[in-house]
């Protein structure tokens, strides 16, 4: 029965498609008189200058009035209506809600995003004092007037937003007045500025609608509602700036993220984000027919059009108005591809706000921390963390590494996880931010009066750790300048110090690492074979794989990989307890060499190692003692980080400061910085952190330091990175 009615309606559809692609009608919707008066006057002039077939092709276009853009969903949605252009937030409503398709993009000047700026009138207002002001908005859950404003705020916790509560209630408390067109039957207080007219039946009631009947809506309407005193601040993007008379820009200022006022030339350094511009939407069955005709009056009316004389498509001045059908500063549209995933359309960052901010509804991830494990033993740590804490739920993620493990992150498939400094680089470039930083000093100081708990914890000094080279104390004739045709043990691919600090400095006098390389073709070139997870190649040979989960592959960049890690260096180093596989150096992190040393033996790896058995390479030649590691390195490394997407950074650290509480009260139930228990080190954290301090104020590179960041900087220029390439698709220059 249910493959019967199935079969039913494929037919039905396929059906619908055929009489649609027959061209017997296009419909656009309209949200206005004015409008409806350019839509008329296109449809009059595509009969003037298109061939008899042509028009046959696409029909007559005709003109849907609507009440709104959620109405022209509606009626797209009972085909009573084919199309609209939607603001980017809006589009992702027909989309992932009602079932709609994107099919094309609005291209601006500079691409096909914008930048969402606060404009007030001179004051002293600032983007930290927002609390308790009247505020215009171009529109609800559009990309400047409501997502990336609302990010921004909620991303450095000025606005509170218990996860109990809809958002709009929160903005409702925070601002004292709004007009936010779109928000009527959300919060009573976001419609309160609105000026449009009131009435009983649906169709003439405009008050706070987004249609250019509500005074205040638009990106213009918004600087209107500024302009007249309503509100004190608009929320609106870089393009409606142009709007604004030369004669009466001094009266206008921008806040920025640091708390300063900028002039409205500077937005671009001064702005909340930037995002996805406008799109056109139609039905699922209908985007063929969609995509000719967008082609069509583009290759007409378009900037290049050749009939631009007779009619302009991205012009409204001439009915009064202005961002009518499209936006007026529309350049070009980008008709998209069939198999358009709407993350390519609105890219993979805006996306996971929108779902952060609640654009899909609430749900049980609403609520939740997904934290991102990578290996077998990270995930059985994860979860006895997770049965630990109780009161908060935590999910463990499973990645393949941590270059996965920002890859989820980014995609909104995992929230938060403890990176290197290297990965830390990488995430802060893939648009992740920072929210607490490992502390490895003697003691962890609580904040001043203790207002945000005893687990709070602050410093102005985030105590780093060093790079070293170790090798066998036996082997007395390794040392740097002389490595060539050795094995090399590395902890694994971007790893600070097995990956990227050793590679500056010259490991053989036959191979000039000074200049500009990849450390792993540097490895490759130097060594004879060696263990650096994650790489391929003579670089593999050396790595023995792991014996916890089946099908685990030698190299894995993970804990599965016996000699992944600072412990799995080691190992490296001293060789599996059949003797075989083993290197002539190993390049890791000093801080728990000596506690890895003695778990040799009490893990049953290797018997009868101590510290005195091992010596450090330094790279002026000499060799020198373990504990002599101040004077000889390879350099220093920044501590580890939490890092998450902007809008989370509340809710993670809010977690992490429970976490750190309910465990600090019950050490004997579980230690969130031991991992031995679990067969390795530094499971989800470096075991030698003493507390997790906070950091969201900061940004990635700070906490970096200027030389760290620096040496990452020069030495990715060099290097082909697949993570690196993902987080750089953008979606505001692909078109």
């Amino acid at each position: 029965m249910l493959a019967c009615n199935k079969t039913k309606t494929e037919m039905i559809n396929r059906v619908q498609t055929q009489k649609e692609d027959k061209g017997k009608k296009i419909r656009w919707c309209t949200v206005s008189e004015l409008e409806q008066r350019k839509c008329a006057e296109l449809a009059k002039a595509l009969v003037a200058v298109l061939p008899p077939a042509a028009v046959a092709a696409f029909a007559r276009l005709s003109c849907i009035r609507a009440y709104s853009t959620t109405d022209c969903i509606d009626k797209i949605r009972a085909n009573r209506a084919d199309i609209v252009t939607l603001n980017a937030g809006e589009v992702y409503t027909a989309v992932k809600q009602f079932g709609l398709v994107a099919v094309a993009k609005e291209i601006y000047s500079e691409g096909g995003c914008v930048l969402a700026v606060a404009v007030v009138r001179n004051s002293s207002l600032d983007l930290r004092s927002l609390q308790g002001r009247r505020t215009c908005h171009s529109g609800a859950r559009w990309t400047a007037g409501w997502s990336l404003p609302l990010g921004f705020l909620l991303s450095r916790n000025y606005l509170p937003w218990a996860e109990e509560e809809p958002l709009s209630q929160a903005v409702g408390a925070f601002f004292s007045a709004s007009c936010i067109p779109g928000a009527a039957a959300t919060a009573p207080s976001l419609c309160a500025l609105c000026q449009g007219q009131k009435s009983y039946i649906r169709q003439r009631n405009f008050h706070c609608e987004t249609s250019h009947n509500e005074p205040f809506y638009h990106s213009q309407g918004a600087l209107r509602c500024l302009k007249t005193g309503k509100g004190e601040v608009a929320f609106v993007d870089n393009i409606a700036l142009d709007s604004i008379e030369e004669w009466e820009r001094e009266d206008y200022r921008l806040l920025c993220t640091d708390g300063s006022q900028a002039n409205l030339s500077e937005f671009r350094r001064c702005n909340l984000g930037r995002g996805p511009g406008a799109g056109v939407v139609t039905r699922i069955n209908y985007r063929k027919v969609a995509r000719k005709f967008l082609a069509a009056a583009q290759m007409m009316f378009g900037r290049r059009g050749r009939e631009r004389q007779r009619f302009q498509l991205f012009e409204s001045h001439p009915y009064g108005a202005s961002d009518l059908l499209f936006r007026d500063a529309t350049e070009k549209l980008a008709i998209l591809p069939d198999d358009s995933d709407i993350s390519q359309v609105l890219g993979l960052d805006y996306v996971a706000l929108l779902k952060g901010l609640g654009h899909e509804g609430s749900s049980l991830e609403d609520s939740v921390v997904r934290w991102c494990c990578i290996s077998h033993a990270e995930q059985r740590k994860c979860e006895q963390w997770a049965l630990s804490i109780k009161s908060d739920p935590l999910v463990c993620v499973r990645a393949s590494s941590m270059s996965n493990c920002i890859e989820k992150i980014k995609r909104d498939e995992a929230d938060a996880a403890s990176l290197d400094a290297t990965h830390v680089f990488i995430a802060g470039k893939c648009g992740l931010v920072p929210v607490v930083a490992e502390y490895y000093g003697e003691k962890c100081m609580p904040a001043e009066g203790g207002k945000k708990g005893p687990a709070h914890f602050e410093s102005d000094v985030l105590p780093s750790v060093f790079a070293v080279a170790v090798v066998r104390r036996s082997s007395r004739n390794v040392s740097f300048g002389n490595l060539a045709g050795r094995r090399s043990c590395h902890g694994y691919m971007y790893s600070p110090a097995g990956w990227l600090l050793p590679a500056t400095h010259t490991l053989s006098s036959q191979h000039n690492t000074s200049t500009c390389s990849d450390p792993s073709k540097v490895y490759s070139d130097v060594f004879w074979k060696g263990c650096l997870p994650g790489s391929q190649g003579g670089l593999c040979k050396v790595c023995i794989g792991g014996t916890v989960e089946p099908g685990t592959k030698r190299c894995a960049d993970n804990h599965n990989e016996r000699y992944y890690g600072n412990m799995g260096a080691l190992r490296c180093l001293v060789g599996d307890p059949s003797g075989k596989s083993y290197g002539d150096v190993a390049f890791l992190e000093q801080y728990n060499l000596e506690d890895n040393i003695q778990s040799l033996g009490s893990s049953g790896w290797a018997e009868g190692w101590l510290p005195w058995d091992f010596e450090l390479l330094c790279a002026d030649s000499r060799r020198a003692p373990l504990s002599q590691w101040e004077s000889c390195h390879l350099g220093t490394i920044p501590p580890n980080v939490v890092m998450t997407r902007p809008v989370l950074t509340a809710r993670v650290y809010d977690f992490l400061m429970k976490s750190q509480e309910t465990l600090t009260a019950h050490p004997d139930e579980f230690q969130l910085f031991e991992s031995h228990m679990f067969g390795e080190s530094d499971l989800l954290f470096k075991d030698a952190t003493q507390c997790l301090v906070h950091t969201s104020h900061l940004d990635y590179r700070t906490i970096l330091g200027e030389d760290f960041y620096s040496t990452a900087e020069a030495v990715f220029n060099c290097t082909h990175s697949g993570i690196l390439e993902f987080c750089a698709q953008d979606v505001c220059t692909i078109f």
